[in-house]
């Protein structure tokens, strides 16, 4: 089962996800706590994760083809480099008592671009670590180490901003992208562009393209994604952190993240070991789970509901992520992987910042109980909608046996 920690590219990128991800657990606390003490709005709060996420939705595609034509492990390392910078700057505003709405959102929105040109790289990079045979295993180990980070991380989050405040916490965060862009400096892959004339951005563009709305079964989850992207940060990521501000605080909230986190380790280990026909079938009937959390926000807003919701709900969707990545490796060619990510994320992302604007002025207009009630609803059709789609139920997982490769 520990097969895949036998290479080193692949433990170099272990070590870089879960540094990157211990300090990416604990922004998110950081964040939503510092904002609501700034202003105590939610809209503030939806307007500064929102323009984050918008920045990252248009510059997707870009970062996409940028990864297949250049080695991936450098734009890890250019990209480490300026989130720590971003998240440094933010860090310091809270410091220092300078923080402004306005400022935050830029800043907010130059992370996401960043990130934008990370996370194509990140995912299409795994592939190049492990032999072929291995991917479901590396791909369970890769959601182990980054889930055992945020176990950390969510209620280290809680317990710094309790004891200190939201500031430091977020100089974590920066701390986190500096030593992951060592680490990733470590990892060297070729690129895996082929040779010859180097097409046009458009050209490039229009090939993923072509690659992505050529799988049905692919569009249909990345749609369904859509929806219910946009309905789980709206409560997970907005109105989440104001119920935990009246209720159990920013400690208690960080328990609960931290519960769901476990019950994704486990759910990680649980997919290590499952061996079934129709991967990707089962992963998208797991997701419906994510309907819990905002349920127990609505109806039982209290730390034993929030973190029972949270841990089934994080088994549940692992099953998914495992099964997601495996699929689009297996079925996706290796000089297009990166722009097909981009695609997928570009889909699964877009609405995303349409959910966290509009959290704060809906819940105001109908209330926050009726709001949440609507996002477990969104999350409980979209995955119903993406199982009507024959592709998605009949998907078959490869046998593949892994070939040699050198571990060192």
């Amino acid at each position: 089962m520990a097969t895949p920690l036998r290479y080193p590219k692949f433990r170099l990128l272990l070590a870089g996800r879960f540094t990157n991800t211990l300090g990416g657990a604990v922004a998110p606390v950081a964040l939503a706590f510092a904002v609501l003490d700034l202003t105590g709005s939610v809209t503030d709060l939806g307007l500064v994760v929102g323009a984050r996420s918008v920045a990252n939705v248009l510059f997707l595609l870009f970062g996409g083809v940028l990864a297949d034509r250049l080695p991936r492990s450098a734009i890890l390392i250019g990209s480490s480099t300026l989130s720590a910078l971003s998240q440094g700057a933010i860090a310091m505003l809270f410091l220092t008592g300078h923080a402004t709405v306005p400022v935050l959102v830029a800043l907010a929105a130059v992370n996401g671009t960043v990130s934008a040109f990370a996370y194509p790289a990140s995912a299409a990079i795994l592939p190049q670590t492990v032999p072929d045979g291995e991917r479901q295993s590396a791909n369970a180990f890769s959601r182990l180490a980054t889930n055992g980070a945020m176990i950390v991380g969510a209620p280290l989050g809680g317990v710094l901003i309790a004891a200190t405040s939201p500031g430091w916490g977020l100089v974590v965060d920066a701390a986190s992208f500096l030593i992951s862009g060592v680490l990733f400096a470590l990892l060297r892959v070729p690129s895996v562009a082929r040779g010859g004339t180097r097409d046009s951005i458009l050209h490039d563009l229009r090939t993923g393209w072509r690659e992505f709305s050529s799988r049905t079964w692919l569009w249909a989850v990345v749609l369904g994604f859509m929806f219910l992207n946009a309905a789980v940060v709206a409560a997970g990521t907005v109105l989440g952190p104001g119920i935990a501000k009246a209720t159990i605080g920013a400690g208690g909230w960080g328990a609960v993240l931290g519960a769901q986190t476990f019950g994704m380790v486990l759910g990680a280990l649980l997919a290590m070991r499952l061996r079934v026909r129709r991967l990707l079938r089962l992963g998208v009937v797991s997701v419906g789970a994510l309907c819990l959390l905002p349920l127990a926000l609505a109806f039982a807003p209290n730390l034993p509901a929030l973190a029972a919701a949270g841990f089934l709900s994080g088994i549940c969707v692992e099953q998914f992520s495992v099964a997601w990545e495996t699929s689009m490796q297996q079925e996706v060619p290796p000089d297009l992987l990166a722009r097909v990510y981009s695609y997928d994320m570009l889909g699964s992302f877009v609405a995303i910042p349409i959910g966290q604007m509009a959290a704060g002025p809906v819940s105001k207009l109908i209330g926050v109980g009726p709001t949440l009630v609507g996002c477990a609803a969104v999350v409980l059709l979209a995955t119903a909608g993406m199982l009507v789609v024959r592709g998605v139920r009949t998907l078959e997982a490869a046998r593949v046996t892994a070939e040699p490769v050198p571990v060192s």
